[in-house]
């Protein structure tokens, strides 16, 4: 997926965890951060409190999905990934993708990986893996400020 590209459909979930969100829903108001991670990835773990900490952070102004990518038959256990979840305070949404439909959307590849969109849906940033989360926060400090001038602008 290119920056500047639009936000795909989100749509094809396997199972939802912690509630159940519409590309509508993502797009207009604010940002949307959406994460990419699997139970059986070390990285997406470590790098899960950042994640929390942004989302908390920015609760009124950021949008977090969370999808939960397959990376082995392993990884499709229901009652492992609530567990793990759990345990690691995904309270976000959580979009089960088990036959990769949204990861194929997304031509991505990768766990953990961040995209960010605007408020109009567009991508601006891209990352992955766990290392270098300092630049996604800054990125999306950026895309916040933006919103919030757009915001004061056209009120």
């Amino acid at each position: 997926m290119r920056l500047r590209h639009p936000m795909p459909e989100i749509s094809g979930a396997t199972e939802w965890l912690n509630g159940e969100v519409t590309r509508e829903q993502l797009v207009g108001e604010k940002p949307t951060l959406i994460h990419f991670w699997a139970i059986s990835c070390h990285l997406c773990k470590v790098a899960m409190p950042l994640v929390n900490e942004l989302r908390d952070n920015y609760k009124d102004k950021l949008n977090v999905l969370a999808v939960h990518m397959p990376r082995s038959e392993n990884d499709m256990n229901m009652e492992t990934i609530k567990q793990i979840a759990a345990e690691h305070n995904i309270i976000q949404p959580i979009f089960i993708d088990d036959k990769h439909i949204l990861t194929e959307l997304f031509e991505n590849q990768y766990v953990p990986a961040y995209y960010l969109f605007d408020k109009n849906g567009l991508l601006r940033h891209f990352q992955a893996g766990g290392s270098g989360l300092k630049m996604l926060e800054q990125r999306l400090n950026r895309v916040v400020e933006e919103t919030e001038n757009q915001n004061m602008t056209s009120s």
